[in-house]
């Protein structure tokens, strides 16, 4: 199975199945503490993982901010997982958001700030952050080599972990269970159309839930 077709399959697949898919193999993958400042729908890609270190302004060099790079990074079906270590501070603005989406970026979640959020939604780009704040990262943060384990939101993203996000939140999935945890994850969804099937022709959600098992005889 092509990065593409996985893309596309694994996308179709709402984030709270994927959470239960996941539990079935005792992962925890459920990302916390990021709201989705734009965009709308769901998204799905491979990780791309950024690392910026916090410190205080002129702690660093400006070029060292390097959200070029970050950006530039950004390609359809990958996911910018950006680590600030949950600082209040922005590592991305409307020109970056812009510059992300014209490349295609699936998505991007900033454990950290991004600011000028008027101007990221107007670019259409689905972002999803710990905090917006106004402060700029030049300065005050430095970019760390690309392609580095981060932690976000209490998880740890490896490059090319899959990343699924929409309204309900943001899941992780390590690139090694991918294969196996997505048919579960397909299963799983089609237990719960089934249900919604039932409901649809008249029956109560007990009664579809005992039905497709999906309820035990008396649940």
């Amino acid at each position: 199975m092509t990065e593409e077709e996985t893309v596309a399959r694994a996308g179709a697949i709402p984030v709270s199945t994927w959470a239960d898919a996941l539990d079935q193999f005792d992962v925890w993958g459920v990302v916390h503490g990021m709201t989705l400042r734009s965009g709308e729908g769901r998204i799905c890609g491979f990780a791309t993982t950024a690392r910026q270190v916090p410190g205080r302004l002129h702690e660093f060099e400006k070029a060292e901010f390097a959200v070029g790079r970050i950006v530039s990074a950004a390609a359809p079906g990958r996911v910018l997982m950006v680590d600030v270590g949950g600082e209040p501070i922005s590592t991305m603005g409307g020109l970056a958001a812009y510059g992300a989406k014209q490349l295609g970026a699936a998505g991007v979640v900033i454990d950290g700030a991004c600011r000028d959020v008027d101007e990221i939604r107007a670019t259409g780009l689905w972002l999803a952050s710990r905090h917006v704040a106004p402060t700029t990262g030049k300065g005050r943060l430095r970019l760390m080599p690309l392609g580095e384990p981060v932690e976000i939101g209490g998880i740890t993203v490896r490059q090319d972990d899959l990343v699924v996000g929409d309204e309900t939140g943001i899941v992780v999935v390590p690139r090694a269970l991918v294969a196996e945890a997505l048919p579960k994850a397909e299963a799983l969804m089609a237990a719960d159309q089934a249900v919604e099937e039932r409901m649809r022709a008249g029956q109560t959600f007990a009664e579809a839930g005992r039905a497709t098992g999906y309820l035990p005889p008396k649940g």
